[in-house]
C-alpha cells in the first residue's frame, strides 16, 4: 500500500505541475496584447494562497513531503502569473487584484502561520491547518466560475480558461485517490469536491463552446440611427405656391 500511495503521489505531483502551468497560454496572450482583457485574477490569487498553505501543511506534517514539494512549485509559478497580471491589468482590475493579494495572499497567510505557531502545537496544529487548507482548496477549485457571469452574458467562453478547469478536474481526481490510500480526509474531501467542480466547469464550457456570441454593443450610433435621431417627430409640409 505504501508503494502504491507513493506512485499515485508522484503521478499527482506531475498532474499538479501541469495544472500550475496550464494558464501559460493565457498569460502569453496577455503579454502579447499587453492587456488582461476580460480575464479574472481571482483564480490565481486563490491558487497562490492555497499552494502556500499546503506547502506549510506538508512541511509540518510528517511524511507529507510530496504535498510540500509540488505546492512550493505552485507558489513560484503563481507569483509569476500574478506579477504579469498586475503589470498589464487596467487600473481598476490592478487595484482589485492588489487588494486581494494584500488581504488574502499576505494578510491571511501570515495570520494563519503566526496563529498556528503561537497558539497550537502537534496534531492540533496539523488538524486546524488541514481544515483551513481544505476550505481554501474548495475555493480554488471553484474560482474559475468567477468568470461565469461574462460567459453567460456574452454566450462566449473566450475568457474562461478551459485548460485550468480541465487540470483542476484531473488534479482533484488523482489527489482524492491518493488521500483515500492514506486515509487523509483533509485531502480527500476538498479534492473530491474539486473533482466535481472541475467536471461542472468542463460541462459549462461544452454548453457555451459552440454558442453564437452575442454582438457587442457600441456607444457609436450607426448612420441610420443618427438620421432617425435628427428626424423631427412631427414633419411639416410647406405647400408650393
Amino acid at each position: 500500500m505504501a508503494e502504491l500511495s507513493f506512485f499515485v503521489g508522484v503521478i499527482g505531483n506531475v498532474i499538479s505541475v501541469l495544472m500550475f502551468l496550464s494558464p501559460v497560454g493565457t498569460f502569453w496572450r496577455i503579454i502579447k496584447k499587453k492587456s488582461t482583457e476580460e480575464f479574472e485574477s481571482f483564480p490565481y490569487v486563490c491558487t497562490w494562497l492555497n499552494s502556500s498553505l499546503w506547502t506549510y501543511y506538508g512541511v509540518i506534517k510528517p511524511g507529507a513531503y510530496l504535498v510540500a514539494t509540488v505546492n512550493s512549485f505552485g507558489v513560484v509559478v503563481q507569483s509569476f502569473f500574478l506579477g504579469v497580471f498586475l503589470i498589464y491589468a487596467p487600473s481598476a482590475m490592478k487595484t482589485k487584484t492588489g487588494i486581494m493579494v494584500g488581504i488574502l495572499d499576505i494578510g491571511f497567510l501570515a495570520t494563519a502561520i503566526v496563529v498556528s505557531q503561537l497558539l497550537l502545537d502537534g496534531e492540533t496544529r496539523i488538524g486546524a491547518l488541514g481544515f483551513v487548507c481544505a476550505g481554501l482548496n474548495i475555493i480554488m477549485y471553484g474560482s474559475p466560475l468567477s468568470i461565469m457571469k461574462t460567459v453567460i452574458k456574452n454566450r462566449s467562453v473566450e475568457y474562461m480558461p478551459f485548460m485550468l478547469s480541465f487540470f483542476f478536474f484531473l488534479n482533484g481526481g488523482i489527489w482524492t485517490f491518493y488521500a483515500f490510500l492514506l486515509s487523509d480526509w483533509f485531502l480527500a474531501v476538498p479534492n473530491g469536491i474539486g473533482l466535481g467542480l472541475g467536471l461542472a466547469q468542463i460541462a459549462i464550457y461544452g454548453v457555451y463552446r459552440n454558442a453564437k456570441p452575442l454582438p457587442l454593443k457600441t456607444s457609436i450610433p450607426t448612420q441610420q440611427e443618427q438620421d432617425s435621431q435628427t428626424q423631427p417627430l412631427i414633419s411639416s409640409s410647406n405647400p408650393e405656391p
